[in-house]
């Protein structure tokens, strides 16, 4: 159950970012990547739908893995500076 409350929160994740990103396949390849365990640590619990995956990312934007924001930022940038720099 766990497992496809993670790949329903991975694809969450995708779909939050794909608002704030390019919607370039290995871009949200990368972000999915590299945050898989920050969703797994700070949000498997958490109810996929509703944008709760994306807030739940959010309330722990600061506690992300350095590669995590690094795709985040990448793929923001990519988009045309949506979000850059916050």
């Amino acid at each position: 159950m766990k497992h496809s409350i993670l790949a329903a929160g991975a694809l969450a994740l995708g779909v939050l970012v794909a608002q704030a990103a390019a919607a370039q396949p290995q871009g949200m390849a990368a972000v999915r990547q590299a945050c898989a365990a920050d969703l797994k640590k700070y949000c498997a619990d958490v109810q996929p739908g509703g944008g709760r995956i994306g807030e739940c990312m959010r309330a722990h934007v600061a506690s992300l893995s350095g590669a995590c924001k690094s795709a985040l930022m990448q793929a923001r940038q990519q988009k045309g500076g949506v979000g850059a720099g916050h």
